[in-house]
């Protein structure tokens, strides 16, 4: 294709792209607010509704490399719509079949496979189909729905478990999963590695195990303890596949992965720029869906739609960032995205209370979704810029990455630093000693709420007070997380003042 012109259809290609990759995103995060049906439906404890969530991210965070490797190996376009066919299906299944938890697990690995080939497909073919100036405003809107998919996904999420029941949840993945297989065979063109380099099978399998321990290691480091022997064991396994996949890469002559590209300023900051924006999103996300429903009351629907300002900020932001970065320079904007997303932290740290207006909440989700667009968009870009297109498979697969890796430790990080200082300020009332309770409140926020609703529900009134002691507690430990989120994220801003190019010319054409 001619990079100088482009698809002639290359905006409705985009929109297949988008439908796509919400797709996936939903994925994340819908069945997030499904827990308690699926809990009382498939009689499922507390371990295996956890691993329902991460049996998706676990298989689609560890296998993202070798989906996009072998998307520019043997076509995008295919591996786009195997993965959709892959993860409608197995959501279609998983609707009208599944009776256990165990099979749900498995569906959602399945899913969790087939997102893997759609998501660095859909950023692939984007590149490939946009002439060069055309691309930094593709990314934007690539960007901005990629984003945005995790705070609708909350809104679907509650919308279908409200309306209908858990099952719904799995089967709005398949109309438009069909939709968009179908419009690709109609509208999307082939593209793939025109130079057919050999595949790199022992690159492959070190990937997706150094990604999979990683993820494991973190999905399991709240629940072993960070400084446990199983995290420690888990963590040095990671670390050695990790070395094990650079030294392979390095000695390859055709690797999957070339190590050269982390050498590029602009590969290497961007995705810092990414992985750091995704933990303090993701970590944010985590504590205020127990904020609004636990700590204010809300059902899962209206809890979803209180997060409705950021992407109202993200969008607009991600969308129009190329005509910033054109006026301003990509280090500017990016580094100022950061900055506002550390002012959105710094200012719900100080500021929410059991009882601060939701006005407060709601501006601090806007300056968090602009400061989101702002980072995404142009540090995407710059990823992509890096790598030559014969490896936008594998470029994309990289920065998606960077994305779950910088997610998961959000929500495990946020998670730890919350119950830990809930547990440091929870003192449970005098009024409430000697009471034989079956989980110790002062260990789970969730513990303290049903524990004070029982005893209400039995005429006991020490239920508010422990009610209160919770919900305070729970303040203190979501806004020490958030405050974390600050320094992580001023951290990225002066990481990207400091060293982010302003574009990188990696190009097929000077290969």
């Amino acid at each position: 294709m001619d990079t100088t012109k482009g698809h002639p259809r290359r905006w409705l290609i985009l929109s297949i792209m988008s439908i796509s990759l919400v797709v996936v995103m939903l994925n994340n995060v819908t069945l997030n607010v499904a827990l308690p049906e699926l809990s009382k439906d498939l009689q499922a404890d507390n371990t295996e509704l956890q691993w329902i969530l991460d049996a998706y991210a676990l298989v689609f965070g560890g296998t993202l490399l070798m989906m996009g490797a072998l998307g520019d190996r043997f076509g995008r376009r295919s591996a786009l719509q195997l993965g959709l066919v892959v993860v409608g299906g197995a959501a279609a299944w998983t609707a009208f079949s599944a009776e256990t938890s165990g099979e749900v697990i498995a569906a959602r690995a399945v899913m969790g496979l087939g997102a893997a080939m759609v998501m660095p497909a859909t950023l692939s073919i984007v590149v490939t189909v946009f002439p060069r100036e055309e691309r930094p405003k593709a990314i934007g809107i690539w960007a901005a729905m990629a984003g945005i998919g995790a705070p609708i996904g909350l809104f679907v999420g509650g919308w279908a478990v409200q309306t209908f029941t858990w099952h719904a949840v799995f089967l709005i993945n398949v109309p438009f999963a069909l939709l968009c297989v179908l419009l690709c065979a109609v509208v999307v063109p082939e593209s793939k590695d025109e130079h057919h380099a050999p595949l790199d099978p022992v690159g492959g399998l070190l990937s997706v195990a150094a990604l999979g321990a990683l993820l494991y290691t973190i999905i399991e480091a709240p629940n072993h303890g960070w400084t446990s022997s199983e995290t420690l064991l888990w963590a040095v396994g990671a670390v050695l596949l990790l070395v094990g996949f650079v030294v392979w890469e390095r000695r390859s002559e055709h690797p999957m992965l070339p190590m050269s590209f982390f050498r590029e300023p602009g590969f290497a900051t961007g995705l810092l720029a990414i992985s750091l924006a995704f933990y303090v999103m993701f970590s944010f996300m985590f504590t205020q869906m127990l904020h609004f429903q636990l700590v204010r009351g809300h059902e899962a629907l209206a809890a979803a739609v209180r997060f409705l300002p950021l992407p109202l900020g993200l969008m607009p932001a991600a969308a129009n960032s190329d005509r910033l970065v054109a006026r301003f320079g990509r280090r500017k904007v990016v580094g100022s995205g950061l900055l506002l997303v550390t002012v959105g932290m710094v200012l719900f740290a100080t500021t929410a209370r059991v009882g601060t207006a939701y006005w407060v909440l709601g501006l601090v989700f806007f300056v968090l979704g602009l400061g989101m667009g702002l980072t995404m968009a142009p540090s995407t870009g710059l990823v992509m810029e890096s790598v030559p297109d014969d490896k936008a498979g594998v470029g994309s697969a990289t920065n998606d990455s960077s994305r779950e890796i910088g997610g998961a430790l959000g929500i495990a990080i946020g998670g730890s630093v919350l119950n830990t200082f809930y547990q440091d300020a929870f003192v449970l009332p005098e009024a409430l000693n000697g009471v034989a309770f079956p989980v110790d409140p002062a260990s789970s926020f969730p513990a303290a709420m049903r524990l004070g609703g029982e005893l209400l529900a039995q005429g006991n009134p020490a239920g508010n007070l422990l009610i209160d002691v919770g919900r305070e507690a729970f303040m203190t430990g979501m806004t020490t997380a958030t405050g974390v989120s600050a320094l992580i994220s001023l951290a990225a801003a002066f990481v990207v003042f400091r060293w982010m190019p302003e574009s990188k010319g990696y190009t097929s054409e000077e290969e």
